[in-house]
């Protein structure tokens, strides 16, 4: 039979009947034959119930049935210990059961109650609960995040492992191949800077100790950085490592994130080497083309020029001693077709090599050049030139002339211009070459677009004399091409350094 039920609290003295209604834990009290004797009102939220319901009534009511005998013998066992107070979770779980059948997991602390009045007579314990169901529920989904974590760093791609003071505490699968290892044991507990190439420990050092104080609060804890790592068997792989600071609480544990990028390097390399060969082929080639063409130029000027100027000497000759008019009729109009071959002769051999860049220098060969543009696109073409620019070489001087002359055919044919002007500067340590222009200007990306050979060409010529070309269109409209070349261009059979992998270097790719 259940016993009578007194009022909450009812069997406290006042003062403690108080101080347990305000209390936010749940506070349930018993006695000797664990009956409830007292429950706050965070015990009855707790348990679903209120405390007409529950006064009076066994404690085991609030457990569940399988743990019932075990808890009872517990409470037993406290009671004649002597002991003042037990934490019950400390040989087992402790799960409590709500009013509607559902159960809970609980911290309980129990304890005996010392006092007067009706805890003068016989024994009465205190039990301070605390429902664990959130607290449980975020550590079972901190656990399930971490499993997560764990899965797809392990099956990552890129090697990764995570140090601890400068230690390894854990790698995944792509790190033991990266470094050659046959299990993670041959790599926990080493020092990172063991696994780093000597040259590159200074800087991994500096990386680290700046991500580590920018993880604490001093900004981006990030960074990337190309360097080197040294596997199990001595070998070098060329690295990026990203190093990212783990949030803890010595501001000590880092994530080092590897990507091997030996073969992309050995690519980019192979390359390099590659384009600077052909870019070294391409000014042989423009050279040869040069050569050959100041030839041509001369022995059409100096030997085709001297036959035909020969040929209109000798039929000038015979005209005043023809007595036909119609001989000489016909001699006239030969005299005017060597006037004519002559002028196409002197202008081809102009076309293939002016003369005048030769004999009189760049100055004269520009300024013959703008004329004879003008002359034949109808545009007024202005040029204005250093007043003192140095010697220049054979191979700046054709190239410049060269660029002027591309620029004003280029003008000819898409710029639809009616006035270009053109300047040439000098400024500390290199020549600037402007040509403007009032036409409908470049389009985007001209200087990369496939089949403009010309814009190509002018920057293949700057490049082998180590300058550059931009390309723009100037808020007044139009087009502007610059280039810049240095007064001291590099040697043309000058062999390029790009750099190099040592020979330690291995081709072969380590497996992921």
């Amino acid at each position: 039979m259940k016993p009578e039920a007194p009022a909450s609290g009812a069997a406290l003295d006042a003062p403690l009947a108080r101080i347990a209604h305000a209390a936010h834990e749940a506070i349930i009290a018993i006695d000797e034959s664990q009956h409830i004797v007292m429950l706050n009102p965070a015990a009855q939220q707790m348990f679903g119930c209120s405390a007409a319901d529950a006064l009076g009534s066994p404690l085991s009511r609030f457990i569940p049935e399988r743990y019932r005998a075990a808890h009872g013998e517990n409470v037993r066992a406290f009671a004649d210990s002597g002991v003042p107070e037990r934490s019950m979770a400390e040989r087992a779980t402790v799960v409590g059961l709500r009013a509607n059948g559902e159960e809970f997991p609980a911290a309980v602390t129990i304890a005996r109650i010392d006092g007067t009045g009706p805890f003068a007579e016989g024994r009465h314990f205190a039990a301070l609960l605390c429902d664990l169901s959130t607290e449980q529920g975020l550590r079972f989904e901190i656990e399930a995040l971490r499993r997560s974590f764990r899965t797809v760093v392990e099956f990552a791609p890129n090697a990764v492992w995570i140090a601890e003071a400068e230690r390894i505490v854990f790698v995944n699968r792509a790190c033991i191949a990266l470094f050659g290892a046959d299990s993670a044991d041959q790599l926990l507990g080493r020092s990172i800077y063991e696994l780093l190439h000597a040259p590159s420990r200074d800087a991994v050092r500096a990386a680290v100790a700046r991500v580590l104080r920018c993880g604490d609060g001093g900004g981006d804890g990030m960074t990337l950085l190309g360097e080197r790592v040294e596997r199990l068997d001595g070998t070098l792989r060329d690295v990026d490592i990203a190093l990212a600071a783990l949030p803890d609480h010595g501001q000590t544990t880092l994530q080092m994130v590897i990507s091997d990028v030996t073969r992309q390097r050995r690519e980019s390399l192979e390359q390099e080497q590659a384009r600077e060969a052909l870019r070294k082929l391409s000014q042989r080639l423009v050279e040869v083309r040069e050569e050959e063409r100041r030839r041509i130029a001369r022995e059409l000027h100096d030997e085709l020029g001297q036959r035909l100027t020969a040929l209109k000497m000798e039929l000038a000759s015979l005209a005043p001693k023809s007595r036909r008019s119609a001989l000489r009729e016909r001699i006239g109009g030969m005299l005017e077709m060597l006037d004519d071959t002559v002028a196409s002769l002197r202008r081809i051999s102009a076309d293939l090599r002016p003369l005048m860049l030769d004999d009189l220098g760049l100055d004269a060969a520009i300024e013959w050049l703008a004329r004879d543009a003008a002359r034949r696109m109808g545009i007024e073409v202005t040029v204005k030139l250093a007043d003192s620019v140095p010697a220049l070489d054979e191979r700046v001087s054709i190239a410049l002339y060269r660029m002027v002359q591309e620029a004003l055919t280029n003008i000819a044919r898409h710029a639809h211009a009616s006035d270009v002007h053109i300047e040439l500067a000098q400024q500390p340590g290199e020549l600037v070459l402007t040509v403007c222009d009032n036409g409908v200007g470049f389009p985007a990306g001209a200087a990369a677009k496939e089949g403009s050979f010309g814009l190509l060409g002018i920057r293949e010529r700057a490049l082998a004399l180590g300058g550059t070309l931009e390309v723009d269109n100037p808020p007044a409209g139009g087009g502007r091409l610059c280039v810049r070349v240095p007064l001291a261009p590099p040697a043309p059979d000058a062999p390029s350094a790009p750099p190099t992998l040592p020979a330690s270097a291995p081709t072969p790719e380590v497996a992921p």
